[in-house]
């Protein structure tokens, strides 16, 4: 079997949540680490592991990201990774995959289905090496894992939305 890691430079983490109900706050995570078992040319049976440096949050707000990473929210100091562990990989379509597991936040666990598309796989021509890129697309209900802080707003409605959008982008080298 190939051995699969993450090429974390072009790979991406990046969330986006309902702010004062009109508009979207955007993020990123910097730093996070994929797992593969299995041949990822046969992904209905192979499985992932996907761990996330919470600390590594990034809104382009200082202010923002500190909040974040306080008990407020992620608790970073006694939470701080975020993990997926897949249980399952159902073929959709010959690109599409819903890939279902535990998602673990703030030490609540849930299971939670992603959507995954399969980019395909090319020579790298300045490595030799075989790469397989893939796109996730998802969205979590950030109070079922505990991530409750919010305030209300004058006209009404609250200041973030429950309903997070996750997208991420993963390149993978596959070394023969």
């Amino acid at each position: 079997m190939a051995n699969v890691t993450l090429d974390k430079v072009h790979s991406a983490i990046n969330f986006s949540v309902k702010h004062m109900m009109v508009s979207k706050a955007k993020g990123e995570f910097q730093d996070f680490d994929l797992e593969v078992n299995g041949d990822v040319k046969d992904l209905e049976n192979t499985s992932v592991k996907v761990t996330v440096d919470v600390s590594s949050i990034e809104t382009n707000n200082e202010d923002r990201n500190g909040h974040l990473k306080s008990e407020d929210f992620f608790d970073v100091e006694n939470h701080p990774n975020i993990v997926f562990e897949s249980k399952s990989v159902k073929k959709v379509s010959d690109s599409e995959y819903h890939v279902t597991g535990d998602v673990t936040i703030r030490g609540t666990t849930n299971e939670e289905t992603f959507t995954v598309y399969q980019n395909g796989i090319a020579k790298d021509p300045m490595g030799g090496n075989m790469v397989a890129g893939f796109d996730v697309e998802g969205k979590i209900n950030r109070e079922d894992y505990g991530l409750t802080w919010n305030a209300p707003l004058e006209t009404g409605g609250v200041l973030i939305g429950k309903e997070v959008n996750l997208t991420a982008a993963f390149e993978l080298v596959i070394e023969e």
